[in-house]
Order: structure tokens, then C-alpha cells, then sequence
């Protein structure tokens, strides 16, 4: 309807004019249906009370209950339901008038229920209306639970609705897994680790992982080596590399992103409230919250295999713990709450309110998890069943 309103069609202009005010809308319309309901019944018994006497109350009561019901209520509505952009375009004329006339009578209405509502603490407020994100988001779910919409279109429109709130920490790196170089290893050892490595960025540390001292790509590497005619003890690393660049980790993803774009980055290092670096992000990983899992010529088939994920025969889902809840959630189809955990090791701790050992299961709701491998203090591995299959329709 906007598009048409943008178009210049008047009477989808009328319609968005009529919408934007839904209070007097709505009471202008149940006071004309009202009144038309009860003027009709009243005529209709005062008729049929004449020509059948007490008789005609009965009468008059069936008769104008079947033509309310059929030609008020569910003829128009189910036209509505079927055609509801055509159906409102025709009306919208009609209903402008029953506005314009009603509304004297429904500012007052709306007046006394105001007043009562106040009476009892109730406060009507604009800001209670469903915001445009969320209405999209549920055009999206309905479309995808009567089979128009295929499931990877919903995950991807739901994946752009989900960037401003989520933040940078939700979709990081952390530093356990955070591939850095220490810029004091020997020229060669320390050139080799970047060529091997599968990642175009690599952070460069001076002793300390805390002390990132700049980010070197791997295409400034082969030109230095290139300068230095293959000699890889010529190459210098501090001085290929460029400053590295510090985000704070509450940093929205739909701002994040647009950082991204207006310095030409593509990754920046996550820094926690006391300054200490908590991990990295990459464009890379904003954009998979979009589209998915992306894989390259570099990965391996583990590293390939949507969010690590493999399922058994009985049903069960081994997977590295490290995962985050989203992607397993849009993996399966699961709904693991991940408001007090990033990661599946984060649902295990939090309900175990420890550190599990290995072999030890904790619940949530349907869902029974098995540690299966623990590195020191972090749960590296986990397998999940399902007592109760959940309802994926």
C-alpha cells in the first residue's frame, strides 16, 4: 500500500491517511456497524411484531442474527481476507466519510475510555504499537509456516532484522581461538606461520596477546617477499603491518557494519570494558550472520559441515562446544536460549552452575547434554539429545 501511495495512487494515499490514525478509524467503524446492527434488528422486529404479533420476536431474532452474521460479518471479512489491498482501496472512500461524520462522537468515546483507563493506572502510549522491525519479522514467520517462503529466504531476512540487536561479542572470535603471531619469533618461522595459515588477516602481538601491535595481510607479505627476491630474513614485519583497529564489545552489528564500509576494513579487534581484548570480528562473520556458514577453497571438510555439527543415528548432535546458540538454533531449527550464554559450553556451565567434567550431563528443557571432551577449564566438546523431538512446522 505504500508502494502504491508512492506511486501517486490517491486512494492508497487515503488508505495509509485513514491507518495512520487507527483509534478513530476503528471507532468510527464499530460505532457505524453498531448503530446500522441495532437500527436493523429494531426495524426488523417492529415489522415482523405487526404482521406475526409475539411471534415476530423470534423471528426477527433469527432472521437478523443469520443476515448479521453472513452479509455484516463474514462476507465482508473473509472478502477482506482474500483480497485485502483491493478490498481496502474500495472502501477506503466510504469509510473517509463514516470517519469524518463519526468523529465528533468517537473523540468522546475515546475521551471516556481514556478517563477510565486513567482511573485505573492505565496509560494509553504511542510507543506500545508494533515497530516496523517486528511486524517484517512477523510477515517473514507466517509466510515460512504456510510453506511461501523456503527456510534459508527466513533465516536471511530474519539475520538482517537481528543485526541491531545483536553486538560484536555474539559473533567474534574469542581469543582462545584466535589465530595471532608473536612479532619476536625469527623472520622465517614467523613468515611461514602466516603463509600457512588459511586467514588473509593476522594480528601481530609483542609478547603479549593482550599487546596487539598491528595486523599484517597476507598479500603485503608476498610483495615484501617479492622485494626481497624470495629471502624471507629481508622482510621485516613491522613494517608491512598496519595499526590495528579496537572496537568496544557492545558494539552493535548493524553498526559495525557500516564502520566496516566507511574505512574499507575488514576486521577489528573486540576490547572488553577494562580495555583487554576479548577477540576479533571480521566482515566475514557479519555477514554469515546473514546468509549462513561461508566456506572456501581453504577449509576443511570439518571446518565445511554447517556450524560443526554431526549428527548420529539415534538421533543425537555431537558438536564442538565453542559453537554459538544462533548458529545452532539456525542449523536445526532449535530454539536454545541464548540470552545468558554466547555458546553451547555456555549453556552447560550455566546449568551446571560449574565446570562439568567429562562424562557428566545437564538439562534444558528437552534437551540433555553430554560433556564429551574438556581441555583444562573450558568444555570442548558436547553431545546433545533430544528427549522430545521439538515441533519444527
Amino acid at each position: 500500500m505504500h508502494q502504491l501511495a508512492r506511486s501517486g495512487d490517491r486512494r492508497a494515499g487515503l488508505v495509509e491517511q485513514l491507518t495512520s490514525e487507527k483509534e478513530r478509524l476503528i471507532g468510527a467503524i464499530l460505532l457505524g456497524n453498531n448503530i446500522v446492527n441495532i437500527l436493523a434488528s429494531t426495524l426488523a422486529a417492529s415489522v415482523l411484531i405487526q404482521i406475526f404479533g409475539e411471534a415476530g420476536i423470534f423471528y426477527a431474532t433469527v432472521a437478523m442474527t443469520a443476515a448479521v452474521v453472513i452479509f455484516s460479518e463474514v462476507l465482508p471479512k473473509t472478502l477482506a481476507l482474500l483480497r485485502p489491498d483491493g478490498f481496502a482501496l474500495v472502501v477506503a472512500p466510504a469509510i473517509r466519510l463514516v470517519v469524518l461524520l463519526f468523529a465528533p462522537v468517537t473523540l468522546a468515546v475515546q475521551a471516556i475510555v481514556n478517563a477510565i483507563l486513567r482511573l485505573f493506572g492505565l496509560q494509553l502510549d504511542a510507543n506500545m504499537s508494533v515497530s516496523g522491525h517486528e511486524e517484517v519479522r512477523g510477515t517473514v514467520d507466517l509466510l515460512h509456516s504456510e510453506g511461501g517462503m523456503v527456510k534459508s529466504d527466513r533465516d536471511m531476512l530474519g539475520g538482517i532484522l537481528d543485526l541491531r540487536d545483536l553486538s560484536v561479542s555474539d559473533v567474534m572470535v574469542h581469543r582462545t581461538n584466535m589465530v595471532a603471531l608473536d612479532a619476536n619469533q625469527p623472520a622465517e618461522a614467523l613468515l611461514a606461520a602466516v603463509l600457512d595459515s588459511s586467514y588473509t588477516r593476522i594480528p601481530i602481538y609483542d609478547g603479549d596477546r593482550d599487546n596487539i601491535v598491528g595486523v599484517v595481510h597476507v598479500k603485503d607479505v608476498l610483495r615484501a617477499m617479492l622485494a626481497a627476491k624470495g629471502d624471507a630474513s629481508g622482510v621485516n614485519i613491522t613494517n608491512i603491518m598496519v595499526e590495528p583497529w579496537y572496537v568496544p564489545e557492545n558494539t552493535s552489528l548493524q553498526a559495525q557494519l557500516t564502520d566496516f564500509q566507511k574505512r574499507h576494513s575488514h576486521m577489528a579487534l573486540v576490547l572488553d570494558e577494562y580495555g583487554a581484548v576479548e577477540g576479533l570480528v571480521t566482515l566475514e562473520d557479519i555477514i554469515e550472520e546473514i546468509i549462513g556458514d561461508i566456506s572456501d577453497e581453504q577449509d576443511t571438510p570439518e571446518e565445511e559441515a554447517i556450524a560443526g555439527i554431526r549428527k548420529h543415528a539415534d538421533g543425537s548432535y555431537v558438536m564442538d562446544a565453542s559453537i554459538a546458540i544462533r548458529d545452532v538454533n539456525r542449523a536445526l531449527g532449535w530454539e536454545l536460549p541464548d540470552d545468558d550464554a554466547n555458546t553451547v559450553a555456555g549453556i552447560v556451565i550455566n546449568q551446571a552452575k560449574r565446570i562439568p567434567l567429562r562424562g557428566e550431563e545437564t538439562r534444558l528443557g528437552t534437551y540433555r547434554f553430554l560433556v564429551m571432551a574438556r581441555q583444562k577449564h573450558r568444555v570442548t566438546k558436547v553431545r546433545i539429545f533430544i528427549e522430545d523431538e521439538p515441533d519444527k512446522s
